[in-house]
């Protein structure tokens, strides 16, 4: 009788056996699984196990095994609680089974491959019996982790972010996320395969995705996703993107001096980055900047992107945005992909326009061109003080170096006499400070000294401010390049919550006449 026997409670491992290979087991599993009372493992309805295979050399005739069968893995099910219900009356019964040998003092070791608590089956006794019973969790080598090594490839290196996503997710959630990393692995295959497949195609990411199979087992297969015939894709299979550090990219290096053809790979990509850190960046802007070997924009806005290895930075003044979207549009003919940069979203008095506009002239007009939406400064300020344009608004820049100001009063007394809300984008500078007063008196010839007006400066960065005034009370001195300025309607509200908060708000609806 064991020493664990004597002391009338048994002690539960979940013990991970590795990727396929039974010489990636580590010394600690051999050790648990010898030294164990009762050796537990799954299997679908045909009764054959992988995990038990990989162990087979450990196992010892006196051994008590307890096979737990799946009732059900992708087919139909009569039971009452469909399929989740068959499958948790299922765990319920295993983790009964397995208690009565704990009971009896009987030290259990439950397999798994990979890593037990890695989307492993043991994860699911463990929690409905670690918590009564001594519990060893062994952990164990990934199939993530294999599938790198037989690629001879890094998954990720320095500041890159890796993902792990089961191929079970909808397609467009697999695309969202995907655009969004740096590398990834997509577990889960078989009959999610053409799912997989199609959201990297979705995100762009196709081209860098390998497929691998059976990683260390008999039957490993590697290859170019792309090549793989998805009706020979079993379960036990999963698609890796590699860490993007230190591709060759060879001939795709500009020269000093040189002027070719645009090369084909090459495309410029105008990414929106809200409003401030990333924390306001969509995963398809995320996963443009992680792609891009080069990225141009004003310094200010480089800096809010966190350095890649291997990526080069190409910081200007914020005021030679034709030149820069040129500089972008050359790197981009020479082969090279890079991401042009702007605060908030880039269609909104920003680098969109003037990429584009660089780009429907020769020699540019065959170099691909995207444009990538971001979160605006109007819309986080809006959202900060509650729902301020939730009705027709107008948005109307200040700045009177593209335009004159007599073109930006008309304008504005248009949107006021039509009882827009407003948003006033770059309405003051070191060298103006005027336009901001003359739009105030220009508005109260329309709107009541008590309209509301919100004014949010750095929404969502370390400085953030906003503030609600009345139009009458609107202080151009208070108002810089990086505030946002949104004026209410006649219909514009606002109220001050219990907790002292006042909030902002223009209703939907309209009143007649």
């Amino acid at each position: 009788m064991s020493e664990q026997q004597q002391r009338g409670t048994g002690r539960l491992y979940g013990v991970g056996l590795g990727p396929g290979d039974p010489g990636l087991m580590t010394v600690r599993a051999v050790e648990v699984i010898t030294g164990a009372d009762v050796v537990a493992y799954h299997s679908a309805r045909h009764g054959r196990s992988i995990a038990r295979a990989i162990a087979a050399r450990h196992l010892r005739p006196d051994h008590i095994e307890e096979p737990l069968v799946y009732p059900v893995t992708t087919e139909r099910t009569d039971h009452p609680g469909g399929y989740q219900g068959a499958i948790e009356e299922f765990y319920a019964e295993a983790a009964a089974r397995l208690a009565a040998h704990l009971d009896a003092g009987r030290t259990v070791a439950v397999l798994a491959e990979g890593d037990p608590l890695f989307y492993g089956s043991y994860m699911h006794m463990h929690k409905r019996l670690a918590d009564r019973y001594p519990t060893e969790v062994v952990p164990g080598v990934t199939s993530v982790s294999a599938a790198a090594a037989r690629l001879g490839r890094p998954l990720v290196e320095g500041e890159e972010v890796l993902t792990v996503l089961p191929g079970t997710l909808p397609e467009e959630e697999l695309a969202a996320r995907l655009a969004g990393t740096d590398a990834a692995a997509v577990l889960k295959l078989g009959r999610t395969f053409p799912a997989v497949r199609g959201a990297l195609e979705r995100s762009g990411r196709l081209a860098e995705a390998w497929y691998v199979e059976r990683a260390t087992m008999d039957g490993e297969r590697t290859a170019p996703l792309a090549d793989v015939d998805p009706e020979s894709v079993p379960y036990f299979s999963l698609a890796v993107l590699p860490s993007r550090v230190g591709l060759p990219d060879g001939a795709s290096r500009p020269q000093a001096g040189e002027e070719p053809e645009a090369a084909p790979g090459g495309e410029v990509v105008v990414v929106g980055l809200g409003p401030a850190g990333p924390g306001w960046l969509t995963p398809e802007a995320r996963g443009a900047l992680a792609a891009a070997e080069d990225l141009v924009g004003y310094v200010t806005y480089l800096d809010r992107v966190p350095a890649r290895a291997g990526q080069r930075r190409h910081p200007s003044d914020n005021r030679v945005e034709a030149e820069r979207a040129e500089f972008a549009l050359d790197l981009a003919r020479r082969g090279r992909r890079v991401a042009v940069v702007s605060s908030g979203d880039p269609g909104v008095f920003a680098m969109a326009t003037a990429v584009l506009a660089a780009a429907a002239q020769e020699p540019y007009r065959d170099v691909p061109v995207r444009v990538l939406p971001g979160v605006t400064a109007a819309q986080a300020a809006a959202a900060r003080a509650g729902a301020p344009l939730g009705h027709d608004y107008a948005v109307v820049s200040l700045s009177d170096r593209l335009k004159p100001w007599e073109v930006i009063a008309e304008r504005l007394r248009a949107a006021a006499a039509a009882d827009l809300v407003l948003a006033l984008y770059n309405p003051g500078s070191r060298s103006r400070t005027w336009q901001v007063g003359k739009a105030r008196e220009l508005l109260l010839e329309h709107r009541s000294p008590d309209t509301p007006v919100v004014l949010g400066r750095d929404v969502g960065g370390p400085e953030e401010s906003v503030r609600v005034v009345r139009l009458a009370d609107l202080d151009p001195v208070r108002v810089d390049m990086r505030t946002i300025v949104l004026v209410g309607s006649s219909q514009t509200r606002t109220v001050r919550r219990g907790d002292g908060t006042e909030v902002v708000w223009t209703p939907r609806d309209y009143p007649e006449g």
